[in-house]
């Protein structure tokens, strides 16, 4: 797009081109990257951490399905959570009591369903055989532990479809079977 155009004749701007900003002198502490990162490496270990043996098929190129419906159903739930967190300041804002009670009950929900998402997506990525440092990188843990639980390896097992070693199925094995099956 050219200059402006008034009565034939172009114009050009009166204000002057912006100049670079200053960068500021004062220093600002450390990134939000690195602050993240610093409650990453306190996350306490799981009680008992899994590791998951490699499985004898090899990985395709492509995805597979029930990843994603893994993750389109705990990102689901994560977002209903906090929703509901957030929605909470109009239903109780006036009830501390209230509300300090319903909104941790929602985030600490919020947060589980993350925490065994992500223990889930390392057990599958251990399991076909990721090497463990890039496992380490991507999980910005030095400790994949903290995140590959029993409930994790279970609904892996779900979702891939596993036999149940006890008689009763454990929770998280028949939720990733489900999802499996309906696709997230």
């Amino acid at each position: 797009m050219g200059p402006a155009v008034r009565d034939g004749t172009a114009m050009t701007s009166a204000q002057p081109r912006k100049r670079p900003q200053r960068r500021s002198e004062i220093p600002h502490g450390p990134t939000q990257d690195a602050g993240l990162q610093q409650i990453r490496d306190t996350l306490p270990p799981a009680p008992e951490p899994c590791t998951v043996e490699p499985a004898p098929r090899p990985v395709g190129e492509e995805v597979p399905p029930e990843l994603l419906a893994l993750i389109t159903y705990h990102c689901r739930r994560i977002n209903a959570y906090l929703a509901r967190a957030q929605h909470l300041q109009t239903l109780h804002g006036d009830d501390m009591k209230q509300w300090q009670r319903l909104v941790l009950y929602a985030l600490t929900d919020a947060f589980a369903h993350n925490h065994l998402l992500i223990g889930t997506l390392a057990a599958y990525l251990q399991r076909h055989d990721l090497d463990a440092d890039l496992l380490r990188r991507y999980l910005q843990s030095p400790d994949p532990g903290r995140y590959i639980t029993r409930e994790a390896v279970e609904h892996l097992d779900g979702l891939t479809g596993a036999v149940p070693e006890e008689a009763a199925e454990p929770v998280w094995m028949a939720i990733g079977r489900r999802i499996a099956r309906d696709g997230g």
